[in-house]
């Protein structure tokens, strides 16, 4: 138990550390940034980055919304973290 109340702990503290990153493709285009995370409350696993201050860039895309209007990012799609998340573009269109 104390084990998994650990891993709780580090996951939200890992999610939590994403907010306000930058979003890039590989290539280097900026998509805007993490302004919050959805995620599945029974298994707490990622599901999508919620951007804001989006790029016109994204405007190209065609990205699933909130129903709010928020552009969403599947967690799937990230490839890399660290300064930037960086995202698959083939994997959000």
């Amino acid at each position: 138990m104390a084990v998994e109340q650990n891993n709780d702990k580090k996951e939200r503290r890992f999610s939590r550390s994403l907010l306000g990153k930058t979003v890039v493709s590989k290539s280097g285009k900026r998509f805007g940034e993490v302004g919050d995370i959805t995620f599945e409350v029974k298994s707490g696993e990622l599901i999508h980055l919620v951007l804001k201050n989006e790029t016109s860039y994204t405007d190209k895309l065609s990205l699933e919304k909130s129903k709010e209007g928020y552009l969403l990012i599947p967690f799937s799609a990230v490839i890399a973290v660290g300064d930037f998340l960086v995202v698959s573009e083939e994997d959000i269109l």
